[in-house]
């Protein structure tokens, strides 16, 4: 394989995986579900819900802290969703500095 057919493959895997970046979407949540947030591959937040019961205690430190959390779990499982993507498109290869 040459150089050029090599990255014309790079750049078409790299086409894959934007598309399917766009596609991914992952749910996650924090405080046993009190807070759960949706986001897609570039991770954006898409939508955010809180439960109800959240706001009878009114704490709003603690509500800041569940949103962070799960936001954070939703970045976290964008990683590793793409992360899993990338090792289906290159057979399980790992490159280095990627995720």
């Amino acid at each position: 394989m040459n150089m050029q057919q090599l990255m014309k493959q790079a750049q078409k895997m790299q086409e894959q995986l934007q598309k399917q970046m766009e596609a991914t979407v992952v749910e996650a949540s924090a405080g046993g579900g009190m807070v759960s947030v949706k986001m897609n591959g570039n991770k954006q937040l898409l939508s955010i819900q809180i439960d109800q019961e959240v706001f009878g205690g009114a704490d709003k430190e603690m509500l800041q802290d569940l949103i962070v959390a799960a936001v954070n779990e939703g970045i976290r499982k964008v990683d590793e969703a793409l992360a899993g993507q990338l090792g289906n498109m290159t057979g399980g290869m790992k490159i280095p500095g990627l995720f």
